[in-house]
């Protein structure tokens, strides 16, 4: 999880970042974003307030669109990268949803809806 004691906590800042420190850099991010989409969420559903709800919902997600517009740069800078979530995406298409996106399929042995129903 990223920690934010000093901002420049994963940047060396007496140099240009190396193409690996940008890349490393951007992920930190990415996972920034999805971080404070987290608190945004989880601090909207721990209120009453409508207006604080409102807020905070909107600006998670504004944080989501960050962290698609980082996720973007991160294909441009390390585009091998891409393949490691493709292939990720094909093994829970071919695993869990019968080897097409969005056709239910069979779920991994003794998980499921059928393993609840006792």
């Amino acid at each position: 999880m990223p920690e934010f004691g000093t901002p420049f906590s994963v940047l060396k800042h007496d140099r240009p970042l190396t193409h690996e420190e940008l890349v490393r850099a951007i992920r930190f991010m990415v996972a920034a974003e999805y971080e404070a989409t987290q608190l945004y969420e989880q601090t909207a559903e721990s209120t009453d307030n409508e207006l604080a709800k409102k807020v905070l919902l909107d600006v998670a997600n504004e944080e989501k669109v960050h962290a698609g517009e980082f996720l973007r740069l991160l294909k441009e800078l390390q585009p091998d990268e891409e393949g490691f979530y493709a292939q990720g995406a094909k093994e829970v298409e071919e695993e869990f949803l019968g080897g097409e996106a969005g056709e239910a399929g069979p779920a991994a042995p003794g998980i499921g809806i059928g393993s609840l129903k006792k």
